[in-house]
């Protein structure tokens, strides 16, 4: 079951890996974007790569990425558009109290649009980490909601063929963020109201919201366009590699996204800082594979008795068996 799965990688595996108490990186990996995407593509399983407009590609190198990743077989899974890491966007884009801020967020995700049509991608992802607020009486609920929804209605209508993939987190650069739960981002899709606007789940987000991932999943439904694999503690956005804490979980999780039907993208969202990121993309792949093959060991029709059931002890039961023998 596994070895069907496409798998998908941002790129900071492989690159240096920086942290803002070591912005130079821990070492290794490559200095440059074709020297990424060329270490990418010596993983064997890898399919795609996630790329960041304008850190990653701008209309000057666009052609030269996109001979690098034909020349090493790699496709671009998803285009991000840059909307956290520009001054001007510090106070937010969408949510912005300035006009031309707002507008020189929105122009941004329409050329990352452009950009990803150009690459032959087919989906952005659109997170609003700088959309939010700090302090009590600083947050302008109300009026930021309908600004979210109608830019990004807008950036929906400009480009129809380009799923725009809306991504949570609870917080982090902002200590409240606005889109920051599935709940809220399923009541802002529900608001938006195009059909080519949808949910991206990042596992770690998820985690760190106190949300059980595979309830998420279920609850997105066909409106789960997109997904991002790591791990983390659940007290902060980690980004390690897969099944190195929540194990059970993410088999969980792995169990869903087949029982709603997602055929999409299982892309490594992870921060391998001190580690050899091309291993740590391996290992983490390995990882999707092994409990993805463990599910069909188990078997669908005893999970869902189990789970029909509701029985703790028979769950425990199935997952030891499965596990230890």
């Amino acid at each position: 079951m596994g070895d069907k799965l496409k798998f998908g990688s941002c790129l900071p595996p492989f690159t240096s890996c920086a942290d803002r108490y070591l912005l130079s990186g821990y070492g290794g990996g490559a200095k440059t974007v074709i020297g990424m995407i060329e270490l990418a593509g010596t993983v064997e399983d890898l399919k795609g790569i996630e790329l960041v407009g304008t850190w990653h590609v701008n209309d000057d190198n666009l052609q030269e990425v996109k001979k690098a990743l034909e020349r090493v077989g790699l496709e671009v899974c998803m285009m991000v558009p840059d909307m956290w890491a520009s001054q001007k966007f510090g106070s937010g884009g969408f949510t912005s109290r300035e006009e031309k801020i707002r507008r020189a967020a929105v122009e941004e995700v329409k050329k990352t649009m452009d950009w990803a049509k150009e690459l032959g991608c087919d989906k952005i992802d659109l997170w609003f980490g700088q959309d939010g607020y700090d302090y009590p009486f600083q947050g302008n609920f109300d009026q930021a909601w309908q600004q979210l929804i109608e830019l990004t209605r807008e950036c929906a209508d400009y480009n129809p063929d380009i799923k725009i993939c809306i991504e949570y987190k609870i917080k982090e650069p902002r200590t409240h963020i606005y889109v920051n739960t599935i709940g809220k981002t399923l009541l802002l899709i529900n608001e938006i109201d195009r059909e080519n606007v949808g949910v991206l789940i990042d596992t770690g987000h998820a985690l760190a919201a106190g949300e059980n991932v595979a309830e998420s999943i279920a609850l997105a439904g066909d409106k789960l366009f997109y997904m991002h694999f790591n791990d983390n503690y659940r007290a902060w956005d980690d980004d390690m590699m897969v099944g190195s804490v929540h194990i059970i979980e993410t088999l969980e999780m792995l169990y869903w996204l087949k029982k709603i039907g997602y055929n999409g993208w299982y892309t490594l969202d992870i921060f391998p800082y001190r580690e050899d990121g091309v291993k740590a993309v391996k290992e983490s792949i390995s990882w999707i594979k092994g409990l993805m093959n463990l599910l069909e060991k188990i078997g669908e029709e005893k999970i869902e008795k189990v789970i029909r059931k509701g029985d703790a002890i028979e769950a425990s039961k199935m997952l030891r068996e499965a596990f230890c023998q």
